[in-house]
């Protein structure tokens, strides 16, 4: 067929299964284990009462989520930029931030192992990249990054499947400042989760994006709200490139859960102190079975078994309803990464293994 000649044909992105059975225990796409704060449950609950307004398009500049967003972080409102989750923003800021016209720029840079989307964008908008080896122990050697010769750079801090933390001083703020003729991005998903942020150096470093998400800590993953901070420049050519694109991306409901999302500081806290501490008592747990356990700072453990296999524990899990995440990449094909669920059903993933192992 002729036509298929002018396709733009990718390999694309596999999300993390979706599960249509009864009775599982879903610890494959770190979604978090417990549900949004109340106050989104009653901004759900007011917006019936105006119904009616959904006939009308939500605002393009989304004003009340960055407005909020704003006074939460404490940082400029022209210095943020929001989306339909942190893979809209990412993509906004790929297709922005890497349109390599000059022949003398480095390729795209970006770890070996990381967030599989990374490559996938790149692929779709002809964006030439390396991929940089992570180490044996499946950290980042920063120094890899620090050469200066890089066309734009993508960190995911905390890594995703490792769920390692690179310190922001001495490693994610030197690849920032040895990289200043190129845009790094820093996907911080995860971040709520760990000790780092690179959010106190986008006003010493211009060419910095932070990217941040609904979707893990705060328990809204359905709701796809993601959020970027820079310089205001960055943030302008990032909305540049979306009104070119989709003026009206994100939705009313969205918008409004997501600034009743921030007006609970206390059950944000206290959820996410949940995760970490069920997080630290599962790494004790799996090492007493014999596995490998990085030291993850995110909402997900990435762990090995030097004995079964990971696709045979895969298998054995699923036959019992408890669904993880294995990856077929040759480097990690024998870790699995396990979403942090509730205490009782990290237990029940615990008993399983014992049986299984």
């Amino acid at each position: 067929m002729s036509w298929e000649k002018n396709v733009r044909k990718v390999v694309p992105y596999v999300p993390g299964e979706q599960p249509k059975m009864n009775k599982i225990i879903k610890l494959n796409t770190n979604e978090n284990p417990y549900p949004p704060a109340p106050g989104v449950q009653e901004a759900m609950k007011a917006l019936t009462k105006t119904f009616g307004t959904l006939r009308l398009y939500p605002s393009p500049t989304c004003d009340m989520l960055i407005d909020a967003l704003s006074e939460y972080y404490g940082i400029d409102k022209d210095k943020i930029f929001v989306g339909v989750g942190s893979d809209d923003v990412l993509d906004t800021a790929f297709l922005t931030f890497f349109d390599f016209k000059d022949k003398q720029s480095g390729n795209l840079l970006f770890p070996d192992i990381t967030y599989s989307f990374y490559d996938v964008w790149a692929s779709l908008y002809r964006i030439p990249y390396e991929t940089v080896p992570v180490n044996d122990d499946l950290t980042i050697n920063y120094r890899d990054f620090c050469k200066g010769n890089a066309g734009g750079i993508v960190i995911a801090n905390p890594n995703a499947p490792t769920g390692i933390e690179l310190p922001v001083k001495g490693a994610i703020e030197e690849i920032i400042k040895s990289n200043p003729d190129c845009v790094v991005i820093v996907d911080e998903a995860y971040a709520d989760f760990g000790d780092e942020t690179a959010l106190s150096l986008i006003d010493r470093y211009d060419n910095l994006l932070v990217v941040r998400t609904y979707s893990k800590s705060r328990s809204m993953a359905g709701m796809r709200i993601g959020m970027a901070f820079g310089n205001p420049k960055l943030i302008k050519y990032m909305n540049d490139v979306k009104f070119s694109v989709n003026s009206y991306t994100m939705n009313i409901p969205a918008l409004c859960y997501g600034v009743a999302s921030l007006h609970d500081e206390e059950y944000f806290r206290t959820t996410v102190g949940k995760i970490v501490a069920t997080r630290e008592r599962s790494k004790e747990k799996f090492r007493k079975l014999g596995f490998s356990v990085t030291d993850s700072k995110t909402n997900f453990l990435f762990v090995s078994h030097p004995l079964k296999p990971a696709t045979e524990i895969f298998a054995a899990l699923r036959e019992r309803g408890i669904i993880v995440r294995h990856f077929n990449n040759k480097r990690i094909d024998n870790y699995l990464r396990i979403t942090i669920g509730t205490d009782a059903e990290m237990d029940e993933l615990f008993a399983a293994l014992e049986e299984i192992l």
